[in-house]
């Protein structure tokens, strides 16, 4: 009875005080107390009953008190004792458990009971929680796991034989209180409920699908009878567990538990399912993970699966998968962007570009579908090294313009996804949209448009030529080996030839690592318009003018025609759309490109219109204010500190 007693009073005085209090109160107390003390405080607990408990005070807080009373709070075996099936056990207590569970029932059914009710009564069906200043959540209802904010389950009925939490356990009635009411937060500990599996992914996270069917160009091949390939394509920035531990100053908002690989790997894989794409892109891919949990899993849902891992000792990668049973691969080409010696690609970012040739349902006779070019890359982050995020992208562009060009000349559809780490309207994303960027004297930070260093006494500038020709790509993104043709022979260069080229530009430029020497290295050619003239000519007769472009001009190009599936804009809210969101702001710096027929330039903004690959819907993006609601990125719902994007597209079906 003795350490039934102090267990029951000790859980009380749990609920009204911290447990630092508690502590000391009950260590002494159980060392000195006498039979009379004892009486005296039961007759005194009796006398109280609960009626002065806070209002605040509610039985979440005591389910919480329950599952932490262990042995670090109790000395003694006997005061482990938390449950009536425990105490009936102990022959100390035996005599004296039937007397106080009938007290405890009585002050249950007492006024406590209907002023509870009345008060539960009064609370909506759902309701808005503010936790610690923090936005606020719209509530959830309890989970079939009886799972919150890293407690452990309780269960229902084991809760209510407990006399020492019976008088307020109402809230865990069954008969009593309804089950969708949420449980308000305890102190300020940061909410945490699961993903409902019977509530939609889309529906948490407020996004909508964008049919974009309805448009003229749709509706005119439609009416044409042409029947169309359609097929979904998911990009998505997956957030490697690696960089979450890294950069956990990056996550001071969000509770560790979401943080967790294990909570979040669900979340993902149920939001991939959820979506069911045809063709996955993520950036982020940790590679442990990826052998050992997505692959397999991957499989399971009918994917044949990619993987390129970062450079370098890094432990993230690209992967691109796709269903087996709507594409089968024609080739593919693992990117890796670090080059020895070469300080503008001196960074361990990758790439890979597949050709997929997609498989038609049987049924439908002599019929043609394109091969389709996907692109998945995550471009270098830091802001201020715009140069290497440019000549990133163009060794990416090269790539896709080898494996997408046909026989003729031409280009087969292209889908290019990624991480590029640069805002909408930034001079990279300008050069992807219309063909061309004229980069030279440009400072390194503005080509992403990420941040504005424009206050800072340095920069560095780009300098034409970007990079250099060994590398082996030219200023229109075209590796040289596939721009130049192949004659059979070796070309000899005679003097006269190579004197041809002494009055061009790169010739006439002092090296600044050249000793100065009066009358003999500071003299510099005078050229002629007759000269330089009989220099363009020589080029164009022997197919090098576009090594000297990429050498003097500044200007680089691609051929591709690509337009973004997204408008980076939400007209209905009068916001931008944001994919990530960096330290509480958000930003778009994920896209999905595709091929388009250009139409007209306005203001230097090329103008498209579908092709042969037709933009059927997209899945919304949010703005920063929705974001903020719901705690930013990562949070309870969203496993990733980026969005996921999702575009439907439609190959035109050609007659053989």
């Amino acid at each position: 009875m003795t350490d039934a007693f102090f267990t029951c009073r000790k859980n009380v005085l749990l609920a009204k005080s911290p447990s630092t209090q508690i502590e000391g109160v009950f260590a002494a107390t159980s060392r000195r107390s006498v039979p009379e003390e004892q009486e005296a405080l039961l007759q005194q607990w009796l006398e109280e009953g609960v009626e002065n408990l806070p209002a605040s005070e509610s039985v979440p807080a005591v389910r919480k008190v329950s599952v932490t009373l262990t042995s670090d709070w109790l000395e003694g075996s006997e005061l482990l004792m938390t449950s009536l099936s425990d105490l009936n056990t102990s022959p100390e207590v035996t005599q004296c458990a039937d007397q106080q569970l009938s007290e405890l029932n009585t002050l249950a059914s007492s006024e406590l009971q209907d002023h509870a009710v009345a008060e539960l009564a009064r609370l909506p069906a759902e309701e808005t929680v503010t936790v610690g200043g923090s936005a606020p959540w719209a509530a959830v209802g309890p989970q079939t796991d009886h799972q919150t904010a890293g407690c452990a389950g309780i269960n229902v009925e084991v809760l209510n034989d407990d006399p020492a939490v019976l008088a307020w356990s109402l809230a865990c009635n069954a008969e009593t209180v309804s089950p969708v009411l949420p449980a308000p937060p305890i102190q300020d500990a940061v909410p945490f409920y699961p993903v409902p599996t019977e509530v939609p992914y889309h529906e948490i996270l407020w996004r909508d699908w964008e049919d974009l069917s309805v448009q003229p160009c749709v509706l005119e091949q439609v009416s044409k009878n042409t029947p169309l390939f359609e097929f979904r394509v998911m990009s998505y920035n997956i957030l490697a567990q690696d960089l979450v531990e890294q950069g956990l100053d990056l996550y001071v908002h969000c509770h560790p538990d979401i943080l967790n690989w294990n909570y979040r790997l669900p979340n993902l894989l149920q939001e991939i399912q959820h979506w069911d794409p045809d063709v996955l892109c993520l950036q982020e891919v940790q590679e442990n993970h990826y052998w050992e949990q997505l692959e397999p899993t991957f499989k399971e849902m009918g994917f044949a699966c990619f993987y390129k891992r970062r450079t370098g000792m890094k432990t993230d990668g690209c992967a691109v998968c796709y269903k087996h049973s709507r594409f089968q691969l024609i080739s593919l080409s693992p990117i890796e962007y670090f080059r020895p010696g070469l300080d503008v690609l001196n960074r361990d970012n990758v790439g890979l570009v597949l050709l997929l040739q997609p498989v038609l349902p049987e049924g439908l006779g002599l019929k043609a579908v394109s091969p389709l070019c996907v692109a998945n890359t995550h471009v270098l982050f830091n802001p201020r090294r715009g140069d290497i995020k440019l000549a990133q992208v163009a060794l990416l562009l090269a790539e896709i313009d080898k494996i997408a060009r046909t026989t003729e000349g031409s280009y087969y559809p292209v889908i290019l996804c990624g991480d590029l780490n640069s805002v909408p309207d930034s001079p990279l994303y300008k050069f992807i949209r219309n063909g061309e960027l004229s980069y030279h004297g440009m400072p390194a930070w503005k080509v992403s448009g990420q941040e504005d260093f424009s206050q800072q006494l340095y920069s560095r500038k780009l300098l034409a030529p970007l990079w250099p020709s060994s590398l082996g790509v030219t200023d229109k993104c075209q590796y040289v080996s596939l721009c130049q043709p192949k004659k059979l022979g070796r070309r000899e260069y005679s003097r006269d030839f190579l004197l041809q080229f002494r009055f061009c530009d790169v010739a006439c430029e002092r090296p600044p690592q050249l000793v100065l020497l009066e009358g003999v290295t500071d003299a510099k050619p005078v050229t002629s318009a007759r000269d330089y003239s009989a220099v363009i000519a020589v080029l164009k007769r022997h197919n090098s003018l576009s090594l000297l472009g990429n050498q003097c001009s500044g200007v680089i190009q691609h051929s591709l025609n690509l337009t973004s599936v997204y408008s980076h804009f939400l007209p209905q809210r009068g916001r931008p759309e944001v994919t990530t969101m960096p330290m509480g702001l958000g930003a778009t710096v994920d896209y999905i490109f595709y091929s388009a027929e250009p139409v007209e330039s306005k203001a230097g903004r090329r103008l498209y219109k579908d092709g042969a690959l037709k933009l059927l819907g997209r899945l919304s993006l949010l703005s920063e204010d929705v974001l903020l609601m719901a705690n930013g990125l990562p949070n309870h719902f969203c496993s990733s500190d980026h969005l996921c994007l999702l575009a439907s597209f439609g190959l035109e079906i050609s007659s053989l």
